[in-house]
C-alpha cells in the first residue's frame, strides 16, 4: 500500500504550509482510486480556496451575535437550509461552532406563535417565510461534535424548537397533516413555480418539505430524549411515524411510480417531476418496492433526471425545463444542485444502490472539480458547466466530499451517527 502525501492549513485567510502526514489507510486508497490521482492531487488546492473565500467573505459580523456569522453569501444574508448543509461541509475540519452561532440568532428572532423567518439580514427578507424545517437537525449536528451536549439547549432553546415544530403544522389547513409551502421561492427551489406557486400561494403540500418534517421530528425526539424528556421523545418520534405513513399514502403514485405533490386546495396530486421527488428515499420513508421503482423509473432515467450530469433539478419531460440563467435567478428547472445531489447519494446508499451512489458521488466530484476553475453555485446538468455565484464557498463544497463519505460508508446526516472531521484526519487539511 502506498503512503499518499497532503498537507496544507489555513489559517485565517492564508495557506500555511504544514508538516505532511503520511495516509496509511486503506479507506483513502479507495478515494483515491475513485477520484483518480491526478484529482487526489489536485483536491487540497480547491479545498483551501473554498476555505479561503469562507473566511474572508462567508465570515460576517451580525449586531446579535457575539460571534461571527456563516454564510456561503457575500452580501451578508444568512438563510436556513443552507446553514445546516454549510455546517455538514464545515464538521468535516472538526469544526462546529458555526452550528451555535446563527442558530441561536434565528431562534432569538422567533415571534409569539412559533414563527421563524428564513432569513437574517436587509437584502433578503422573508416576512412570511418559515425556516425550513432544520433546526433541530442542525442542533443535533452541533451537540454530536460538542461532546454530544445538549444542555445548552435545555429550558430556552428547546421550547422555542418546540413552538417552532407545532407553526409548522400550523400550516396544515385541511388537516391532513401535511403542511404547505408558502411558494417556490419559500421551499428554496425558487423558480418551480409549476409545482409550488407563486408568492404566499400557500397551496402546495411538498413531499420534500414533509421529508424534512420527518426528519426534524426524529431530531427532535433524540434531543428530547437528551434532555430527560421522555413524553416528549414518544410524541415526537411517533409523530414521525405518522407523517412518513401520509407521505406513502397521499404523495406515491403508484402508476407512475413516483412521489408528486399534492394541492391542498383542490386535493389533486401536482404532477410536475421534480427532484424533490427524491426526498422519501433520503428521509427513508420509502418501501424497498417504491425505492426501486423511484431509482430505476425516473433516478437513473436519461431521459428524465440522469443526464450527463446528474441529478437534473427538474426532469427534462417537463415543459419548463431549462438550463443556465435567464435573468440572473438561481434555477431549479434543470441544473444540478450539490446539496441535493449529497441528499439523494445518501439516500441511495442507504438503499442499496451502491454502484449507482458511486457514479453519482464521482460524477458530481468531478464536475465541481475538473470542469470548473471555482466552486459554482449550481452547474448545467447536460455541460456540467457553473453557474450563479463565482466563486461560491457554500453547500456546492459537498461535491468534493461524496467520494469520501462513499469510501468511508460515512454519512454526517445521519441522526444517531458520529460526525467525524474526515478531512482533517484523512487528508491532512484542517480549516
Amino acid at each position: 500500500m502506498r503512503a499518499i502525501l497532503l498537507g496544507l492549513v489555513l489559517l485565517g485567510p492564508q495557506l500555511i504550509a504544514q508538516p505532511q502526514k503520511t495516509l496509511l489507510n486503506h479507506d483513502d486508497d479507495a478515494f483515491e482510486k475513485m477520484i483518480g490521482v491526478q484529482d487526489y492531487g489536485r483536491l487540497s488546492a480547491r479545498l483551501a480556496a473554498v476555505n479561503t473565500d469562507i473566511q474572508r467573505r462567508g465570515l460576517h459580523d451580525f449586531p446579535e451575535s457575539k460571534e461571527k456569522m456563516l454564510t456561503g453569501y457575500e452580501y451578508g444574508e444568512f438563510y436556513d437550509w443552507d446553514l445546516y448543509f454549510e455546517n455538514i461541509y464545515l464538521s468535516y475540519y472538526g469544526v462546529n461552532k458555526y452550528d451555535f452561532t446563527n442558530f441561536k440568532v434565528f431562534l432569538d428572532r422567533q415571534e409569539p406563535d412559533g414563527f421563524i423567518s428564513r432569513t437574517i439580514g436587509i437584502k433578503y427578507p422573508k416576512p412570511n417565510q418559515m425556516f425550513k424545517p432544520f433546526l433541530a437537525q442542525i442542533a443535533v449536528l452541533g451537540s454530536k461534535q460538542n461532546g454530544d451536549d445538549y444542555e445548552w439547549l435545555r429550558g430556552n432553546y428547546y421550547t422555542r424548537l418546540q413552538r417552532y415544530l407545532q407553526r409548522w403544522f400550523e400550516y396544515d389547513h385541511d388537516h391532513n397533516g401535511l403542511p404547505v409551502w408558502n411558494s417556490s421561492d419559500a421551499s428554496g427551489m425558487d423558480n418551480q413555480l409549476s409545482r409550488s406557486g407563486n408568492l404566499d400561494a400557500s397551496e402546495d403540500e411538498g413531499v420534500d418539505l414533509a421529508c424534512y418534517l420527518v426528519r426534524e421530528l426524529r431530531a427532535m425526539a433524540i434531543i428530547a430524549a437528551k434532555l430527560g424528556d421522555a413524553s416528549g421523545r414518544k410524541i415526537y418520534s411517533e409523530h414521525a411515524d405518522r407523517l412518513a405513513k401520509v407521505i406513502n399514502r397521499v404523495f406515491w403514485d403508484e402508476k407512475d411510480g413516483f412521489y408528486y405533490d399534492r394541492n391542498e386546495r383542490t386535493g389533486q396530486r401536482i404532477r410536475v417531476k421534480s427532484v424533490a421527488g427524491f426526498m422519501p428515499l433520503w428521509a427513508g420513508v420509502a418501501s424497498r418496492k417504491q425505492a426501486a421503482r423511484l431509482v430505476h423509473n425516473h433516478l437513473l432515467n436519461k431521459d428524465e433526471f440522469w443526464l450527463k450530469y446528474p441529478v437534473a433539478s427538474y426532469a427534462r419531460t417537463e415543459p419548463d425545463f431549462y438550463q443556465g440563467s435567464r435573468t440572473g435567478e438561481c434555477n431549479w428547472r434543470g441544473p444540478v444542485w450539490v446539496p441535493l445531489n449529497y441528499m439523494i447519494f445518501h439516500g441511495l446508499l442507504n438503499y442499496g444502490y451502491k454502484d449507482s451512489a458511486k457514479e453519482l458521488a464521482v460524477k458530481s466530484f468531478k464536475m465541481a472539480l475538473d470542469l470548473n476553475a471555482n466552486t459554482r453555485e449550481y452547474y448545467d446538468s447536460d455541460t456540467g458547466k457553473g453557474d450563479g455565484m463565482d466563486p461560491f464557498w457554500g453547500w456546492s463544497a459537498l461535491a468534493y466530499v461524496m467520494p469520501l463519505d462513499y469510501a468511508n460508508s460515512y454519512d454526517p446526516m445521519d441522526l444517531t451517527g458520529e460526525v467525524k472531521p474526515l478531512l482533517k484526519n484523512q487528508l491532512g487539511i484542517e480549516f
